[in-house]
């Protein structure tokens, strides 16, 4: 059975007195995400200004978001729910919650309205609200590579350079999951980005993705962790790398990475966070999720790290990066000059399917 909490009251001032009464006791929260780069947007934008708020609260970060639902299932199993907040992707975040191991959320009452009183539910963007999913942010996969790595009139462009390993030589760096990689084996196949999970849904199709993907298996090497795939491209290692757009931007913008970002084919996908069933400090996370969601938060984020605020209402507010000083827009995902062939992930194939493959991709990767 699934677990449902409701706030007393929606508003601000509700939320500091539920505070009040605990506010001399010390809290620890443990909250799990990504790391790298995107962890240090959430630490500048959420958790500083948070904690800062809220001098009794100590926020531990636990890089632990890759394997994130397995280790949920392990803590629930064993009676013995030790983090209080996760970064999770959606698809995660629905078998999560169908598995009643997280809080359904009520975004009116539990989330921060718009500025203008525009409820919670109406400002997060078409789509990105789950039942027990709270968005942050629109993030992509895309595909970056090394300029020196190829002659100066032969740059790659599109998904399709990725399997022309004849005409772009190179080792190329692939999360060790098939979500991305299957969509991109099929669109360099040649099947529309309108129609890739209508063939994807196929015994067929999954056999044509993996056939395309073996094409270049001998010169793939694997990533797990975020960090890992721009930290192959910096040194060297690879001519190709897929990667997450905000860490990729920070390599190269923050860094000074010599690479470019192939917007070509970028899939489109929400993240953001699920609250733990029996979680040691709920109400507490209950408390900063109020704060950490709202319109100028989300907006915050994107001074940081170039992915695009999940409210409607934040979008406007999007300007320079702190430290940079460069106009964050033209390097969102949602860009139209960047947003003129996105795959947008299916978060139900992957709900439906996911098992399946993943446990296909892992056999695939051992051959």
């Amino acid at each position: 059975m699934k677990s449902t909490l409701k706030l007393i009251g929606a508003s601000t001032a509700a939320s500091v007195i539920a505070m009040s009464a605990a506010a001399q006791d010390p809290v620890s929260l443990t909250i799990v995400s990504w790391g790298g780069a995107y962890t240090a947007s959430q630490v500048r934008a959420y958790h500083e200004p948070w904690m800062e708020m809220n001098p009794h609260v100590t926020i531990i970060n636990d890089d632990g978001s890759a394997n994130a639902l397995a280790s949920l299932r392990a803590q629930s199993q064993a009676g013995n729910v030790t983090w209080d907040l996760v970064d999770m992707l959606p698809s995660d975040a629905q078998l999560a919650c169908d598995e009643g191991i997280i809080l359904q959320i009520d975004h009116d009452e539990m989330l921060a309205p718009a500025p203008d009183g525009t409820p919670a539910s109406e400002d997060f963007l078409p789509g990105s609200l789950g039942e027990c999913f709270i968005p942050q942010i629109v993030y992509s996969t895309v595909l970056t590579f090394r300029p020196d790595a190829f002659a100066d009139d032969n740059q790659p462009s599109s998904i399709a350079d990725l399997f022309d390993v004849e005409n772009f030589p190179g080792r190329r760096a692939l999360q060790d999951r098939p979500g991305t990689n299957l969509e991109w084996a099929l669109y360099a196949d040649g099947v529309d980005p309108d129609d890739i999970y209508d063939v994807l849904s196929t015994p067929e199709g999954v056999d044509r993705a993996f056939d395309k993907l073996d094409t270049i298996k001998d010169h793939i090497v694997f990533w797990t962790e975020g960090a890992q795939a721009p930290q192959l491209l910096a040194d060297g290692e690879v001519a190709f790398a897929t990667g997450y757009n905000g860490r990729m931007f920070d390599a190269i913008e923050v860094e000074g990475m010599n690479a470019e970002i192939i917007w070509d084919g970028q899939v489109v996908e929400w993240d953001g966070w699920v609250v733990p069933a029996d979680g040691p400090n709920v109400e507490v996370v209950l408390d900063y999720l109020y704060f950490a969601t709202d319109t100028q938060r989300l907006a915050d984020q994107a001074k940081f790290i170039s992915y695009g605020p999940a409210r409607a209402s934040s979008a406007p507010l999007v300007s320079t990066h702190a430290d940079l000083g460069i106009d964050m827009n033209p390097h969102m995902p949602t860009a139209p000059e960047n947003y003129f062939a996105p795959i947008i992930l299916d978060n139900d194939f992957w709900v439906d399917y996911g098992d399946e493959l993943r446990e296909r991709f892992a056999n695939w990767m051992l051959q």
